[in-house]
């Protein structure tokens, strides 16, 4: 049962933010539940961040909470991800939840509010300070009895299951036989579920012996750490740290030699081929991945993402500047997409190349002709069907398979 006494806020400055904050998520269609609204309105996030102010607490960014050598392993993730997975996670008062990264506490506070006095929240981590630091922060708001547990998220909690319902807020390469077995037989799964490279957050319904989705939106999460922590795959590019590269299904990579390219010579072929960024980053990026085991991504962040080095394709500041490419790497040259000039709304897709120039011999640009001449699919047209190891059917005509360690997928178009 969940206790939630009445909640503690830090005054009407604090106050405001959080209405304005949960204002833009409406606004922007990001939260149509009600239950989802409320949960915002009503939770104060910046009582789960006390190390930054409330203006920091109620900008729509995530929050890196600890570091292992420079690298972030946990988070507040930011309002708009968390709304989007709330939303398809659907929660009913009364739900029993399973949430694998406590993060701060914040998230498993806002589906204590919706589950009500008679559901039932344990949120599951892998380090005892974020444990610790998690119960802290829910006690200080108020929030009675989410049940905070210390243990590797790979295995679920099979104590208390069967759930309702079970999110991840950390990025998976698979899907791991306990979250499937410790559902409830109508239950769902929501996780941010590495596709052919990018992430992607799916809501997956238990349907007879799979799983199948219901939505899938882009998203970006730490990796999953514990018995079943996917390598990093990113591979540190030149002399100073900020460049790197991540395959998708190739991992053999030599470093030296590919930053040795992307400084040498290039020639450019521009394509009559005309795009909007969406169809870049919501599209395109996950369907070359899922088609051609070359694709990488190549990423500059911070000073470097302005030295050119990383050609221009899609750019964003989070806690840094980056600019985001991506294309195949061959065994002797790396295609990657740019464009030339400035970026309006729509533009001509540019192929770069670097190294051997015979070695994918315009491999890119063909492909980017199969992905006009289907239709252009986007991931919100994309479907996943999950079966257990071994017992997927064979892929039909316009379906994809991806064979994972613990999981078959099975994807396609709609």
């Amino acid at each position: 049962m969940v206790r939630i006494k009445r909640l503690r806020d830090d005054g009407m400055a604090a106050a405001r933010l959080r209405q304005a904050l949960v204002d833009r998520l409406t606004a922007e269609r990001l939260i149509t539940q009600r239950a989802v609204e409320a949960a915002f309105r009503a939770v104060p996030r910046h009582l789960f961040l006390p190390e930054v102010t409330p203006e920091q607490a109620y900008g729509d960014v995530a929050i890196a909470t600890k570091r292992i050598r420079g690298v972030a392993v946990s988070s507040s993730s930011q309002p708009a991800i968390m709304a989007v997975m709330l939303e398809q996670l659907d929660l009913r008062p009364g739900h029993r939840v399973l949430e694998i990264g406590a993060g701060t506490g914040y998230n498993a506070a806002l589906m204590a509010y919706i589950v009500g006095e008679t559901g039932r929240v344990v949120s599951v981590d892998i380090d005892e300070d974020v444990t610790e630091g998690a119960h802290r922060h829910l006690g200080t708001a108020g929030i009675n009895d989410v049940h905070v547990v210390l243990a590797d998220g790979s295995e679920g909690n099979a104590e208390e299951a069967p759930y309702d319902r079970i999110i991840l807020t950390v990025g998976a390469a698979d899907i791991l036989p306990a979250w499937r077995d410790q559902l409830t037989p109508d239950g769902r799964l929501v996780l941010p579920l590495a596709l052919g490279g990018p992430q992607e957050t799916v809501a997956l319904d238990r349907v007879g012996d799979r799983l199948e989705s219901r939505s899938m939106y882009d998203c970006g999460f730490m990796r999953l750490r514990g018995s079943h922590a996917e390598a990093d795959l990113a591979v540190r590019l030149g002399p100073e740290p900020g460049i790197s590269l991540t395959p998708g299904m190739r991992t053999a990579i030599d470093p030296g030699r590919v930053y040795d390219w992307l400084t040498g010579p290039h020639t450019d072929t521009l394509t009559r081929l005309m795009v909007r960024p969406q169809e870049l980053s919501s599209g395109l990026r996950v369907w070359l991945g899922l088609h051609d085991a070359r694709t990488c991504t190549l990423t500059a962040e911070g000073d470097l993402a302005e030295r050119g080095i990383v050609p221009r394709l899609i750019q964003g500041t989070g806690p840094e500047l980056y600019t985001t490419t991506f294309g195949l790497l061959g065994d002797r040259r790396i295609d990657l997409l740019t464009y030339e000039g400035s970026r309006p709304d729509t533009f001509a897709l540019c192929v770069r190349s670097f190294g051997d120039v015979a070695d994918l011999a315009g491999e890119l640009g063909q492909w980017l002709g199969v992905w006009d001449g289907a239709g252009r699919p986007m991931t919100s047209r994309l479907h996943l069907a999950a079966y257990r190891k071994g017992e997927a059917p064979q892929p039909n005509e316009g379906q994809v398979r991806v064979r994972k360690e613990a999981s078959d997928l099975l994807l396609w178009w709609r």
